[in-house]
């Protein structure tokens, strides 16, 4: 079901038509919070390629999205690992192919997971760090000849874990880490194209999976938050929204953090210590 409609349009301080025959291509499409940014968009006249490995997830994701709004083009690009270039090169090919061009890239996919280091095996932090940076750079690498020629940018969806130590988040900490900066060298060494490059660092958001796994003590995370209140889809749609149009058209290089001002406070989304996992830190036999 969609979170943002035409009544946000109607009340929304951005211009109906302001991305008007643009096209954006986002990995991880389908999850909850890159499905409202992409909503966003088509809403404001832009068409999406939605990248996914769930066939059935993406597929309906694109479906529901082309409805947004009359004439929108929404396609579905199904089955596709951001781990392997080449698969990633499959969904660009396809997108250009039916949709004519690329100018904006959300690179979204994800993984995570609750794991203490003594019980995170090689693999597992590998396969974060190969979906959340690995991807993000294939992403890029594939569109790279799109955004080029029209003069594009790239969004990277990031995190705030990597701020400060974070307990049982290592391998997504280390990863995002590795994501802001690629985004940051990027910004450097494509801006003499016309290439703009940001990230953007979610905090806590209402609704989303990695907050309730994340959190166990909801009421007591939300006191801590400066501004008193979880975020939504929305901010983060809104922000992407700044961030793509021309009004950022001399952003470039940054981390635009939406979290409330929650990170300094210290308030993370794994700020608790599970008396069980603390206690299995000491048991021999590290999974490797």
């Amino acid at each position: 079901m969609a979170r943002l409609g035409q009544s946000w349009v109607e009340q929304s301080v951005w211009k109906p038509d302001l991305f008007k025959g643009k096209v954006v291509f986002v990995t991880g499409g389908a999850g909850t919070i890159c499905k409202v940014q992409t909503e966003a968009l088509v809403l404001l006249g832009a068409d999406a390629a939605i990248v996914g490995r769930n066939q059935e997830k993406t597929d309906a994701a694109a479906a529901e999205l082309a409805q947004l709004r009359p004439g929108a083009r929404v396609i579905s690009c199904a089955n596709t690992d951001v781990r392997k270039v080449e698969s990633i090169k499959a969904a660009v090919d396809k997108t250009v192919a039916q949709l004519g061009r690329i100018d904006f890239v959300i690179a979204g996919a994800a993984g995570n997971f609750l794991s203490d280091f003594n019980h995170l095996s090689s693999n597992a932090f590998k396969s974060v760090v190969d979906i959340d940076l690995l991807g993000s750079y294939n992403t890029v690498k594939a569109c790279f000849d799109q955004l080029r020629k029209n003069k594009g940018a790239i969004i990277f969806v990031s995190a705030t874990l990597h701020y400060y130590g974070v307990p049982f988040q290592i391998h997504v900490g280390a990863a995002k880490a590795g994501v802001d900066a690629l985004s940051q060298a990027l910004a450097v060494e494509l801006g003499p194209l016309g290439i703009r490059s940001n990230c953007i660092a979610p905090g806590g958001i209402a609704e989303t999976e990695g907050l309730s796994r994340l959190v166990p003590d909801l009421d007591a995370y939300i006191a801590r938050i400066p501004l008193q209140r979880l975020g939504s889809t929305q901010d983060i749609a809104e922000a992407t929204v700044y961030l793509f149009s021309d009004a950022a058209s001399y952003v470039t290089g940054t981390v635009q953090v939406v979290d409330g001002a929650a990170w300094h406070m210290g308030t993370s989304m794994g700020n608790t210590y599970p008396v069980q996992i603390i206690n299995r830190n000491s048991e021999p036999g590290t999974k490797l």
